[in-house]
């Protein structure tokens, strides 16, 4: 398994910050890939997602479900359709509060990727098109963030993120 784990400071309290990161369906507005998520829940443990993702001639749907939620602190899912992957994301405060550090988690099986997920055009290799994604969803990553904390600060600044693989 590979983890990705991605951190940056939100100058916002984590009571602003967790409800926000939990409302899922908001998440296609910050995205260049995502085209669409559909909910059947109320966000609570139990609650499914389907997000279709499109990039290039390629489009994917993913189905996920909440494993657990620790308000404010943590919400957890893992994906129940095609790929192996399960992941989190930690809200965590800051000096005196109103500054909160934000972690967003995903555990994966690059082995659980295959050509049946996909619908690769005739003649492209998988691995070419994985080889391609992973540099996409950093950047995509990068972006998503800098538009949710422009959002929860009410302003565009320079965000700094961390971005660890292990």
């Amino acid at each position: 398994m590979d983890t990705i784990e991605v951190r940056t400071t939100v100058e916002r309290a984590p009571d602003v910050v967790f409800p926000f990161l939990a409302d899922f369906t908001g998440y296609a507005e910050y995205s260049k890939h995502l085209r669409r998520v559909s909910v059947d829940g109320d966000g609570g443990v139990g609650t499914t997602y389907r997000l279709t993702f499109g990039w290039w001639k390629l489009t994917y749907d993913a189905h996920a479900r909440v494993t657990a939620v620790e308000t404010p602190r943590t919400i957890e899912w893992e994906v129940v359709s095609d790929l192996d992957a399960h992941g989190r994301w930690v809200v965590e405060p800051l000096d005196d509060g109103n500054r909160t550090l934000v972690r967003f988690v995903v555990t994966y099986d690059p082995e659980s990727v295959s050509s049946g997920i996909l619908d690769v055009p005739r003649f492209v290799s998988l691995d070419w098109v994985v080889r391609k994604a992973i540099g996409l969803i950093e950047a995509e990553g990068r972006r998503v963030v800098r538009r949710v904390v422009a959002d929860l600060e009410g302003e565009s600044r320079p965000v700094d993120l961390e971005v660890e693989y292990r």
